[in-house]
């Protein structure tokens, strides 16, 4: 597997991409340190309530948004968001739909009706919608996105799972493992889902840009992050006013669009290519 990743340049990129944005989340504290006069860490610090963002400066390497928050802090301690958000995402994605896609896949007949039936309602809708109308039940908030994505992306592991269990059930090991009277819980946990777990990992990793662009187009929204957040969609949503500048100068305020917008980009870019990589490489198919 080694020797396969190495031979792969856009997996090796975007794993160093990854790395990058790892060490950035670890080193937040080094790297933009908290102010002592604030309680929360993820509080951008704001210097004025003017309305018109300040260009980059010594002061302000990456410049200020509108209200003044410094844009440098908003990005590095966003790093940590971003993965926190993915992260709680993908794991909670993956435990319901490990579970549910595995007693439909295992048990048959009207177990996996229910369960895949169920499951189909949930994908028939868009993500970002049927995130939206989650979010506007539940009310704005980090957390609250994070459970409404988990609850619009687990159906995808459901099916997947499912899947592979119900070709995998069959397998000689399985029915010797029956034979011998180990339990159910013993054939899924040990046989089965080991040997079909590799392809959500490759989704999991494929999953982590598109969770936080969509996180991000909540926070844009108005639904996820408040003002202020150290949270990248929160902060695009600060540039909304800007993004065409003013009439004398279409790019005066550049920066408070392109560099959350090009962080994000790299960020979402980094776990493409690094699932593209891990897909290639567990894929017994490819040579």
């Amino acid at each position: 597997m080694w020797k396969k990743f190495r031979r792969r340049r856009s997996a090796a990129i975007g794993a160093g991409l990854i790395a990058f944005f790892s060490l950035t989340a670890l080193l937040a504290p080094v790297l933009a340190p908290v102010p002592q006069y604030s309680r929360d860490a993820y509080q951008i610090p704001q210097e004025g309530y003017s309305p018109d963002p300040r260009p980059p400066s010594r002061d302000h390497i990456f410049g200020t948004t509108e209200q003044q928050y410094d844009l440098y802090y908003g990005i590095v301690w966003g790093t940590r968001t971003a993965f926190k958000i993915g992260v709680s995402i993908v794991l909670i994605s993956l435990a319901v739909g490990v579970f549910l896609g595995s007693a439909a896949g295992y048990y048959g007949k009207w177990v996996d009706e229910i369960l895949m039936r169920f499951t189909d309602i949930i994908l028939a809708f868009p993500d970002l919608v049927l995130a939206v109308v989650i979010v506007a039940v539940l009310g704005p908030g980090i957390e609250k996105v994070t459970v409404a994505l988990a609850a619009v992306y687990w159906p995808t592991y459901a099916r997947l799972i499912r899947g592979d269990i119900l070709s995998i059930k069959e397998r000689e090991f399985v029915l010797a493992a029956r034979a011998l009277g180990a339990s159910d819980f013993r054939i899924l946990s040990r046989h089965i889902i080991p040997n079909c777990i590799y392809p959500l990992l490759v989704v999991a990793s494929l999953s982590m840009g598109r969770i936080v662009i969509t996180a991000a187009a909540l926070s844009f929204l108005g639904l996820g992050a408040p003002p202020g957040y150290a949270d990248w969609g929160m902060l695009i949503s600060l540039s909304r006013n800007w993004i065409l500048g003013t009439s004398a100068n279409a790019f005066e305020y550049w920066h408070t669009v392109f560099i959350p917008g090009m962080v994000i980009f790299l960020f979402v870019l980094g776990w493409n290519l690094l699932g593209d990589g891990l897909r290639d490489i567990l894929d017994p198919r490819q040579t």
